[in-house]
């Protein structure tokens, strides 16, 4: 009987078939990393929806959209939404005491902020629907009470606070046209600031379909206080800049600005620069935002910024075209 010798693969072909696979998850890379890319974009956009039917429902019920902030440090419209979002308990382990009576003495203020400890069960808890999957999370602050280390989280959504400034003032010759929210003012810390009313919806009269609600801002890395949302600034964007703009988001405080990557650029307020902050998002191209009808639209990058603050007033009277986006 005759024997035929085995012949296995050589060098060369082990080689070619190597690279031939290589060449092929080359080329499925991009298409997998896209695929997980719009999943996550579907999901950031649920959560933009959730939240924009949470504004509307509490509007249905209070006659207002929520606050903005309530100064500084007692309150963003990040508690407030809480009821509208399955989150009651977490709403009502909530202290809104503190700053609403003037003379409360200082140390117990100070327990009723964000930070403090009647407050941080709440500030502490990490919600998926306030975090969108493309960024990464973080938790700039944590504190030490009772012998236990609570870290403050942080979110990537944030509500419009108009086309000017954080302050909703006129800027460089640019009058505030409006905005869906506001402060509703610290009367202890924040004595010096007027307080601003809520907004109902039926103020919005450059109508709901043309006026931004919420979008999409990213959470800094470190001791960045960008998506601090439960702190005042961080829970509002301005429509001063185009989305994901080169140009820095100004923080209160360099202190708090961490100009390192993945963070996006940022500077420290001055007299001639005051605080605001651009709506930014980890989506190639643009970020995802809700308007005030409940809608969610993509906005590109390259959005005019005419049309940008335009979208950003409520009662500018502007004419927005046919395609704002």
């Amino acid at each position: 009987m005759s024997r035929h010798p085995q012949r296995g693969f050589t060098l060369i072909e082990l080689l070619v078939v190597m690279a031939v696979i290589g060449v092929l998850v080359a080329l499925l890379l991009p298409a997998v990393q896209s695929a997980r890319e719009a999943a996550r974009r579907a999901n950031c956009i649920n959560n933009l929806k959730q939240i924009a039917l949470a504004f509307h429902s509490y509007e249905s019920s209070s006659t207002v959209l929520p606050p903005g902030k309530k100064g500084c440090c007692w309150g963003t419209w990040l508690v407030y939404t809480l009821p509208y979002l399955d989150q009651t308990p977490l709403y009502n382990a909530w202290n809104a005491m503190g700053n609403n009576t003037p003379g409360w003495p200082a140390p117990y203020d100070t327990d009723f902020r964000y930070f403090g400890a009647a407050n941080v069960t709440v500030t502490s808890t990490r919600l998926l629907a306030y975090l969108c999957p493309s960024d990464l999370t973080n938790a700039p602050l944590s504190t030490t009470l009772g012998g236990a280390t609570f870290a403050c989280t942080s979110q990537n959504y944030a509500v419009n606070f108009g086309n000017t400034i954080a302050a909703q003032t006129e800027y460089q010759g640019t009058p505030f046209l409006g905005a869906p929210f506001s402060d509703i003012g610290s009367p202890l810390a924040d004595h010096n600031q007027p307080a601003h009313a809520c907004v109902p919806l039926s103020a919005i009269t450059d109508g709901l379909s043309n006026t931004l609600l919420l979008s999409e801002v990213i959470v800094g890395q470190g001791l960045d206080l960008r998506g601090f949302s439960w702190w005042g600034d961080a829970a509002a964007f301005e429509a001063l800049h185009p989305p994901n703009t080169s140009f820095p988001d100004v923080l209160f405080s360099a202190y708090y600005c961490n100009n390192q990557s993945p963070n996006p650029p940022c500077m420290g307020a001055t007299t001639a620069i005051p605080d605001n902050y651009s709506a930014r998002s980890r989506h190639p191209g643009g970020v995802n935002a809700a308007l005030c009808d409940g809608s969610i639209r993509f906005v590109k990058n390259s959005i005019s910024i005419s049309v940008w603050r335009k979208m950003s007033t409520t009662r500018g009277n502007e004419v927005l075209g046919l395609d704002p986006v």
